[in-house]
C-alpha cells in the first residue's frame, strides 16, 4: 500500500478567554448534547462527516467498543441541528488534570460553507471549558485541544485559529494512502 505525507496540526486554548465567537448562523440552526449514548448515531455522525476526509480509524469499531467509549464520564456529543436534520457535531473527550480535548468536529458535507462550522466550533468550545460543570467529579477545565491535518477541509485551520484556538506543534507523518470511505462505500469519488 502506499502512503502519502500528512501534516498534523496540534492547537491549544488555556484560558476562556481565548475563545472567539462566532456569527450565528442564518436559519433554524440548533445544537443539541446527545445525552443517550447511542454507538448507532455517533457512527453515522463519524461516518457522514469524515467520510470524504478520509477518517477511518473508528471504522473498525465493534459496537461494544463504541458503547464503552460513549458511556466514560464526560465524553459528550454536541449535534447540530439545520431544520431537525444533523449538520454536523462536536466529540469532547475530558483528559486528566482539566484538560479536555475535541476529538472530533465537523460538519456533513450538505451542510459546509453556510456558516454552521464557526458557530458549532466556538459553542463546542464552550461546553469544553464547562464540562466540569455538567460532570462535578471532573477536574475544572483548565486547557482545551485539538488537532487537524492536511486531509481534513479547506477551510478548519482558519476556522481555528478565528476561534482563539493557537498552534503548539506541528508534525508531519506519512499514512496510508486510503480509499475515500464515504458514509458507505462509494459514496464519494475518490
Amino acid at each position: 500500500m502506499s502512503s502519502v505525507p500528512v501534516t498534523t496540526w496540534s492547537l491549544e486554548q488555556t484560558s476562556p478567554a481565548d475563545l472567539l465567537p462566532a456569527a450565528v448562523p442564518d436559519g433554524e440552526v440548533r445544537i443539541v448534547r446527545a445525552e443517550v449514548p447511542s454507538p448507532e448515531f455517533s457512527r453515522f455522525l463519524y461516518a457522514s462527516v469524515g467520510g470524504d476526509i478520509r477518517w477511518t480509524d473508528r471504522l473498525g469499531w465493534t459496537y461494544a467498543r463504541w458503547q464503552e467509549y460513549l458511556e466514560r464520564p464526560g465524553v459528550e456529543t454536541w449535534v447540530a441541528y439545520d431544520r431537525g436534520t444533523p449538520a454536523g457535531y462536536v466529540e469532547l473527550e475530558p483528559q486528566d488534570d482539566g484538560v479536555v480535548e475535541i476529538v472530533y468536529f465537523g460538519l456533513i458535507p450538505a451542510f459546509r460553507g453556510r456558516r454552521i462550522g464557526g458557530h458549532l466550533l466556538a459553542y463546542g468550545t464552550a461546553r469544553a471549558w464547562d464540562l466540569a460543570e455538567r460532570w462535578p467529579a471532573r477536574t475544572p477545565t483548565k486547557r482545551v485541544w485539538l488537532h487537524t491535518c492536511s486531509k481534513d477541509g479547506e477551510h478548519a485551520m482558519d476556522n481555528y485559529l478565528r476561534r482563539g484556538f493557537k498552534l503548539f506543534d506541528t508534525k508531519v507523518e506519512p499514512e496510508p494512502d486510503v480509499a475515500t470511505p464515504g458514509p458507505w462505500p462509494g459514496a464519494y469519488p475518490a
